[in-house]
Parts: structure tokens; C-alpha cells; sequence
């Protein structure tokens, strides 16, 4: 048995909350299937940890979400019952794990990114924005010194982890354009200062990641052609295999709870 997924109404504050916590949960979600394969017992604990930090933006994403809306939506509906052209996340956050490296690549992007966004929407005037910022940006402080000690362990490393990091920088690299772009509907949220505009946050991120991928021996790709798609709901192969697995067990047993 399935059920038809729900319908949502997008107002801007509806949609930016559903971007945020859409990244959050897709990149939970890669980090959990790390559980249990790590390469080392202290780093399955870290994965898995990491990945229940985004779980819970995520939710509080998803029920401010729910509020603002008013539908009767919720935020396993919001998780569960959405058809994969329905969610808002980052091409990147989407990305198979691959190995270790790409993992933390991945991981290392985003996290700088994050870290410097909600640290700027602590100031939001959305005071429920603001809260949630407060608690994410100590939680994606921690991320991005984690990945960051992995990137330069890793790139400093051996001959084989070294390529293997450098060849994750390459195919990810056209992946963090879309971290910095904001279509109408964000662009008035941030006039009435409710939103961050990540434009201006480009030049630290660049500056952050430059400085440990120079200390990890490591280069970023010359190219500025830029993947996008995410946010307008345009996906890759990869969305719809991760959403089958993550969906299955409420759209198998409709209404189910712990």
C-alpha cells in the first residue's frame, strides 16, 4: 500500500524553511548510511553524530515550516510524504558518500558554508530563525573542524589518500555555486531581514576552504562553471534512489509511529 504525497503551499517563508532543512536532512541522511562502515569505530560514532545534528535542524526547520504554512502539514509529512521534485536541497548534499574522501570533501564544503550562514542568521529578524541559527551554528562549528582535520589528514597523507581527495575536490567543486544563489522569492526575505544573502558570504567561505586545501597540499579546480537545480526542485538520478530507501517504511505503513 502507498499514499498520494501532500501538497505544500510555498509562500517565501514556507520555501526558504523547507531549503534549510531539506539540506539538513538529505545530508543527515548520507552521513547515516555511514553507520557501521566507517573506517574506524571513533569515526562511525562522529558520522553518526554529525548526521543526528542535521536530523535535528532538520526537524525544527520542518515544524516552523508546518506553522507558517497552517495546512496541517508536519514534519514527517514534510520528510516523508514529498515527491523528490518537491524538495529544495542542494544538489550537493545529495552526492553518494562514494569512499571516505569524497564523504569528507562533501562534508567540508558544506559544513564552511553552513557554519558562516547561520552564524549571520543569528541576526535575523525572524526571532524563531534566529534561535534555530543559534543552536545549528554551534553544531556546524563543530563540522567543519571535524571535516577540516580530515581534509588535511587525508591530503597530507599518503600517495592513494591524496588522489583520492584531490579527485572528490574535482567532481565536487561544481557543486558549491548553488550554495550562494537566491532566486525572488529568498531575495525579499532577505530585504526584509529575514534571510542572510550568501553572496556576501562567498569570499570568507572561498578564503576558509582555500586555507585548509592549500595546508592539506591539495588545489581547488580553475573552473567557475557552476552546477544548479536543487533549489527549484530540478534533481539528479541520485535524490530519488536516496528518497525510496528514506521514505519507504511510512509510504509501505501509512500513519505509523514509534
Amino acid at each position: 500500500m502507498s499514499i498520494a504525497s501532500i501538497s505544500v503551499a510555498e509562500t517565501p517563508l514556507v520555501l526558504y524553511a523547507l531549503r534549510r532543512a531539506d539540506d539538513a536532512l538529505i545530508l543527515g541522511h548520507r552521513l547515516s548510511e555511514w553507520c557501521g562502515h566507517a573506517p574506524m569505530l571513533e569515526e562511525d560514532m562522529a558520522l553518526a553524530n554529525m548526521g543526528l545534528d542535521l536530523l535535528g535542524q532538520a526537524r525544527e526547520l520542518y515544524s516552523y515550516a508546518a506553522k507558517v504554512e497552517g495546512k496541517g502539514n508536519d514534519e514527517d509529512k514534510f520528510a516523508y510524504l514529498r515527491d523528490v521534485r518537491q524538495y529544495r536541497n542542494l544538489l550537493l548534499v545529495e552526492q553518494p558518500n562514494g569512499d571516505f574522501a569524497r564523504t569528507m570533501v562533501r562534508q567540508f564544503f558544506y559544513s564552511v558554508f553552513a557554519d558562516l550562514y547561520w552564524r549571520a542568521m543569528m541576526q535575523s529578524d525572524d526571532a524563531t530563525l534566529a534561535a534555530i541559527a543559534a543552536k545549528s551554528e554551534k553544531e556546524s562549528a563543530y563540522h567543519v573542524r571535524h571535516s577540516s582535520v580530515w581534509m588535511v589528514r587525508l591530503g597530507d597523507g599518503t600517495g592513494e589518500s591524496h588522489a583520492r581527495v584531490q579527485t572528490a575536490i574535482d567532481d565536487l567543486w561544481a557543486f558549491t555555486g548553488e550554495m550562494f544563489e537566491v532566486d525572488a522569492s529568498e531575495s525579499a526575505l532577505i530585504d526584509a531581514g529575514v534571510a542572510v544573502d550568501p553572496a556576501m558570504l562567498r569570499p570568507q567561505w572561498l578564503r576558509t576552504v582555500s586555507d585548509v586545501v592549500v595546508e592539506a597540499t591539495l588545489a581547488l579546480p580553475k573552473s567557475s562553471w557552476m552546477q544548479q537545480g536543487g533549489r527549484s526542485g530540478r534533481h539528479s538520478e541520485h535524490l530519488g534512489h536516496l528518497l525510496s530507501e528514506l521514505q519507504s517504511m511510512q509510504r509501505t505503513f501509512p500513519g505509523a509511529t514509534w
